[in-house]
């Protein structure tokens, strides 16, 4: 009997394949942020004691999985198109489950970094299972399917922060990590055995030499493109810039149960972006991604402002939330604009570039927010971050009309 030909492979399994790739991003991304509320106090633990390095350490220890994984995301990548999808899920939900586990074994800070840095080097399966479900799904449902992802990851940063607030207290800090990565074991062994992938065809003689063309040749104004990395860069900046000083921010107010509000903190961000992205989505295709972007920037930096001169938590769940709606149209039109501004043959490596962009502020932002935080003094961190948002979103209003609409 002859073996099934793809596309009957792919009308079988798509959904299967969909809702391990769901469950997988969302336990990865949970495991990856939810140290956030209590990084500050696990480093203290790990024998930091000045408040100002604390604070710094807590910066470099967060960035170094988006460090590690925005340099190995292009490789993986390739490793992927040569070798499949599945097989680079099945090393990054294993990869993660080794180096979340080994994280909660960390006896010094600089065992810690090192460990983030593996984890990012290891990790990358929301990136991979977008990238699967984009190729193992029916053209007419992929729409809905990559919806569906995003939510399942968007979920998963709204999750991740709670989680690490209510569980630390109830069974310690170490044996959350070893938690977390037992729950990706699981999601290794369901993808290892429930995933089917269909195996893709041969390419093409003329498909090879548009592949081995460089990508910037093909694109006619480049100007959209690099302007939609910059601000993707800086979205991800200025979350990150923020989150690994909120428990600190919360201590200095003499706030309760710190762990617990600092996750609230950092999840109200998250569902309100969850909230708000397919509605500014729909408002941008009626009125203009460009228009939207711009907006959706002033009214993230205005909200920056208030936030420094808070004097208690519930005010800042409140403009944390108000500023997630903010951020949650944005993601959406950059990706919008940029495939719009690149031909479809190069559209795939765009949008991949702009997912590393994502990483770099990822990075940057909580370097910086920790330097300037333990250096300068918490408010200092929402001022800049003001200042950068303020600054792109004048950058993208002097930009030609036409971009993005």
């Amino acid at each position: 009997m002859s073996a099934a030909p793809p596309t009957a492979v792919i009308e079988q399994h798509w959904k299967r394949n969909l809702a391990v790739c769901v469950i997988g991003a969302f336990t990865t991304i949970v495991a990856m942020t939810l140290l956030l509320p209590f990084l500050p106090l696990y480093v203290e633990h790990l024998g930091v004691s000045d408040a100002a390095a604390v604070v710094q350490w807590s910066g470099v220890a967060y960035g170094a999985t988006f460090f590690s994984a925005a340099l190995t995301a292009p490789l993986w990548g390739r490793l992927g198109d040569r070798y499949g999808r599945k097989l680079m899920l099945i090393r990054a939900s294993l990869g993660m489950a080794i180096a979340m586990s080994l994280i909660g074994l960390a006896e010094n800070i600089y065992q810690l970094v090192g460990l983030r840095l593996l984890a990012g080097l290891l990790g990358g399966y929301a990136s991979g299972a977008t990238i699967l479900v984009a190729t193992q799904t029916p053209k007419e449902r992929s729409g809905w399917a990559l919806g569906t992802l995003s939510s399942g990851i968007m979920a998963g940063n709204l999750a991740g922060p709670l989680i690490g607030g209510s569980l630390p207290p109830l069974i310690g800090i170490r044996n959350t990590f070893f938690l977390a990565g037992g729950v990706i074991f699981v999601t290794f062994l369901a993808t290892l055995f429930l995933m089917k992938e269909a195996p893709r065809p041969k390419p093409k003689a003329d498909a090879k030499a548009t592949a081995s063309r460089r990508p910037w040749e093909l694109i006619t104004d480049r100007k959209p493109v690099i302007a939609m990395f910059v601000v993707a860069s800086l979205v991800m900046f200025s979350i990150m810039s923020i989150e690994p000083i909120i428990t600190v921010y919360l201590t200095q107010l003499h706030t309760e149960n710190v762990t617990f509000m600092a996750g609230l903190v950092m999840s109200a961000t998250a569902l309100a972006s969850v909230l708000s992205a397919s509605r500014i989505g729909k408002l941008a295709d009626r009125i203009g991604h460009r228009k939207v972007v711009i907006g959706c920037l002033t009214a993230a930096a205005t909200l920056l402002i208030p936030q420094a001169f808070v004097t208690n938590a519930w005010q800042l769940v409140a403009l944390r939330f108000l500023m997630g709606v903010a951020l949650g149209g944005l993601l959406p039109c950059i990706a919008a604009i940029i495939r719009h501004a690149v031909p479809d043959a190069v559209a795939g490596r765009m949008l991949g570039y702009s997912t590393s962009s994502q990483y770099v502020g990822q990075v940057l932002g909580p370097l910086t927010g920790g330097y300037l935080g333990g250096h300068f003094g918490m408010s200092i961190v929402f001022i800049v971050t003001c200042v950068l948002m303020g600054g792109c979103a004048m950058a993208m209003a002097l930009m030609p009309r036409s971009m993005g609409n």
